[in-house]
């Protein structure tokens, strides 16, 4: 099974694009770019008020959104970070951290955003894509995706010594090459157009034996509903 990393939507940890490739202007309307001025992470649209990522509140993570005021602004249909576009929306957000989260195993590593004023919305998107770099280092400012493969429990279990909880799967090459890195924390990972993993982790970016480890969205459905119901 092959999926594809929207990388600015959920996640945390180390989490650019390796070995990815730029993706059409506009093409992405659910990208959510979660901008701190000189760093930034990624959510997914999940309706006209709320986004989903990934903790972005630990003071851990690369991703230092909690030093975000809720009153900075989150930004849609952005593809290129360095220019201004008439597409982009700008509002503000206030976040809801998943209650169980543990930032030493990283287990429950989502995070619900919720937005004033709500978006507009638009077609859903079937792609893993951010703004972090292809390479080591190399950083892009236009909007990145990648296609990995899904692994079995037993697969990441071993590649990630064991560190996997039941609430996380895991997608990569086990050659290594192409993957999810710094900057894209908070990526959706999306297979047939259907959200499966918010980017979480990983033992540095596209190594050899190390994939990408990402929350699994259908474990907090209930949480989901439930918060977005109670607002």
């Amino acid at each position: 099974m092959t999926l594809l990393i929207l990388l600015a939507l959920f996640g945390g940890g180390d989490d650019k694009i390796a070995a990815g490739y730029e993706y059409r202007k506009n093409s992405v309307p659910y990208q959510v770019s979660l901008y701190t001025g000189y760093n930034f992470c990624g959510g997914i649209l999940l309706s006209g008020e709320w986004v989903l990522s990934a903790d972005i509140l630990d003071p851990s993570l690369p991703c230092e959104f909690h030093r975000l005021h809720p009153d900075r602004p989150v930004r849609l249909v952005e593809h290129n970070i360095k220019v201004p576009e008439d597409t982009e929306q700008h509002m503000s957000a206030r976040f809801i951290r998943h209650p169980d989260y543990n930032s030493g195993t990283q287990d429950s590593d989502i995070t619900l955003i919720k937005l004033s004023p709500p978006a507009t919305l638009n077609s859903y998107v079937s792609l893993v894509s951010g703004w972090g770099s292809l390479r080591a280092m190399r950083y892009h400012d236009t909007l990145q995706c990648v296609e990995v493969p899904l692994l079995t429990d037993n697969t990441c279990l071993e590649a990630c010594f064991f560190q996997m909880t039941e609430n996380m799967i895991c997608a990569g090459f086990m050659e290594g090459g192409k993957d999810s890195c710094q900057g894209h924390s908070g990526g959706p990972l999306v297979c047939d157009g259907e959200l499966q993993g918010v980017v979480s982790w990983g033992h540095g970016c596209a190594l050899r034996k190390k994939p990408g480890v990402y929350t699994e969205v259908c474990n907090y459905v209930s949480w989901i509903q439930n918060t977005m119901t109670s607002g």
